[in-house]
């Protein structure tokens, strides 16, 4: 009797699990470092506040540009953009925002023009201690026209025009960093309410408000009853942190979890044997995507700052063996930051194949010379030794690691592992620069836009700048700062696709980190959820989250 009821038991677990509801609970392995979207920077992040915070505009999931709380987006075909004549011959761009009809924040104050003054007025200041400010520092002034109207001046005739970020709430923040003195852009990020009151509803403006917080475990949403748009069908949503990719799919069999999204979820291996032992449980989406996993190199270490050592890491990794045996296919080898989704991609830069044998030559070259333990040491006897760190619980990049620390020791580089939980690594040891040797993670990059967020070297976070910027590697070359601010304001589709190629061909050669791969992670969806796009190519799942139904 009892192994019956055991069985029943199962089975009505199991059938529960597979019902559509209307609720969803999300399992990801990371947890956010902060919930302001100017602060840390974390795949995790913007996927958590794309339920309740907007950005003006974003990419679809066919990879087009559209507005998301602008009205129309900004062209220079129907007048919103429009060409200016700047002192001494220069030209820029004047870009008018018009704000969605009925937008508002979750208190129901209305979305207006002042906030996107207020967030431009603030994200220029040097100081302000915001992971990136490229959106808005192009603008050398704001027009507030009316309440839904604003009209940036552009300094240069950008060609990410129609790129604009989220908008800060001016009757909540502004009072916050009007209050903290003259020193307020250094202040604002310690007073903030996205970080002391993040259920105050008026810091949200999506279809979703948070409505529960618990640091290091959860983030609740609720309907946002002021969103003009359609109003959404799964009444609650929690992400919820799983410590490691391995529990997490445990959850999502045991129905504890319903949903495990690409990149921050559980990891390709574990999708596949899912999807072999479970399909009727779940939807399986694998796109190719810009989630671009590299490894930084602190430039400040002597060692790494030698080009012949960064040359003869890279040798030494077999990214193919990795892709094969931890991706099962589903990622192709990084040349640079850029791949094949691109336009102005280009495999004519250096490559770097797995050859060992080279690797050696070149460590010998830069004077190491393998010790008795087979560890290179130079003429003072000092190890060729580093620290490498990457977020703590991702069950692949834990094996990836362990693998590469055996394929470097094979050339005579020691490494050691030393990873941290995502907040903290994201919070305070990559937006400080405090990492000392090698530290992996990746980004998502957006069609279109050169790197200067990433590489150029206005972009290195200094104590002096309040850290601002994500260029965490140092990275610090003349010729790559010139064709990105070209590449930045060039509209000739011809000059830009040879701007791109420089960009590409200076960072292959100067190697500041060891590019690894582009990913194509799983979503991993339940089945009885319909409306669901995997973004992939470009910008958050979270985005388009009204159109998600049972």
């Amino acid at each position: 009797m009892g192994k019956i009821l055991h069985v029943l038991a199962a089975v009505f677990l199991f059938s529960g699990a597979a019902e559509a509801k209307d609720g969803l609970v999300i399992g990801v392995a990371q947890f956010p470092a902060s919930l302001h979207p100017y602060i840390s920077s974390q795949t995790v992040q913007y996927f958590t506040i794309g339920f309740a915070l907007r950005p003006v505009s974003a990419f679809d999931a066919a990879g087009n540009r559209v507005c998301l709380i602008c009205e129309t987006l900004p062209t220079l075909g129907n007048g919103l953009a429009k060409i200016e004549n700047l002192p001494e011959g220069a030209r820029g761009l004047a870009v008018t925002i018009k704000i969605r009809p009925g937008l508002a924040w979750g208190d129901g104050e209305p979305v207006t023009a002042k906030d996107i003054a207020f967030t431009w007025n603030l994200a220029r200041q040097p100081t302000s201690g915001f992971i990136t400010t490229y959106a808005w520092s192009r603008a050398t002034g704001v027009d507030v026209v009316d309440d839904r109207t604003a009209v940036l001046h552009l300094d240069q005739t950008y060609v990410t025009y129609q790129m604009w970020d989220h908008l800060l709430p001016e009757h909540l923040e502004g009072k916050l960093a009007a209050a903290t003195g003259p020193t307020a852009a250094m202040d604002y990020i310690n007073h903030t309410n996205y970080a002391v009151s993040p259920l105050n509803p008026g810091l949200w403006n999506g279809p979703y408000v948070v409505s529960g917080y618990q640091s290091g475990v959860s983030v609740e949403l609720s309907p946002n009853p002021h969103w003009p748009g359609p109003a959404p069908a799964i009444k609650h949503i929690s992400v919820r942190l799983v410590d490691n990719t391995a529990a997490l799919a445990a959850n999502l069999l045991s129905g504890d979890v319903d949903f495990s999204p690409s990149g921050i979820g559980i990891t390709t291996d574990q999708a596949v044997a899912l999807e072999r032992d479970h399909p009727e449980r779940f939807q399986f989406f694998y796109r190719k995507g810009l989630s671009y996993e590299r490894i930084d190199l602190q430039e400040a270490n002597k060692p790494l700052a030698d080009l012949r050592v960064r040359k003869a890491l890279l040798l030494a990794t077999d990214r193919k063996t990795l892709i094969d045996r931890l991706f099962y296919g589903h990622a192709t080898p990084a040349l640079s930051w850029i791949n094949e989704l691109e336009p102005n991609f280009t495999t004519d830069v250096p490559s770097y194949p797995f050859d060992p044998a080279q690797a050696r030559t070149l460590l010998k070259e830069a004077g190491y010379t393998p010790g008795p333990d087979g560890i290179g040491r130079n003429a003072a006897g000092d190890r060729l030794s580093f620290e490498f760190s990457t977020t703590s619980g991702n069950r692949i990049r834990e094996l990836s690691q362990q693998v590469m620390q055996n394929q470097w020791k094979a050339i005579g580089v020691e490494v050691f592992i030393k990873n941290q939980p995502s907040r903290t690594f994201f919070g305070d040891t990559m937006r400080k620069r405090a990492f000392t040797g090698l530290a992996e993670y990746a980004n998502s990059g957006r069609v279109g836009l050169p790197a200067t967020p990433y590489y150029s070297s206005r972009s290195i976070p200094t104590q002096a700048n309040n850290y601002t910027g994500q260029n965490w590697s140092g990275f610090n070359n003349p010729e790559m700062d010139r064709a990105m601010q070209a590449a930045e304001v060039e509209l000739d589709p011809a000059k830009q696709r040879a701007l791109w190629t420089t960009m590409q061909t200076v960072y292959a050669a100067a190697l500041p980190e060891l590019p690894l791969y582009f990913r194509q992670d799983p979503d991993v969806v339940p089945a009885w959820l319909k409306g669901y796009e995997a973004t992939g190519k470009e910008d958050y799942q979270s985005f388009y989250a009204e159109n998600w139904h049972p």
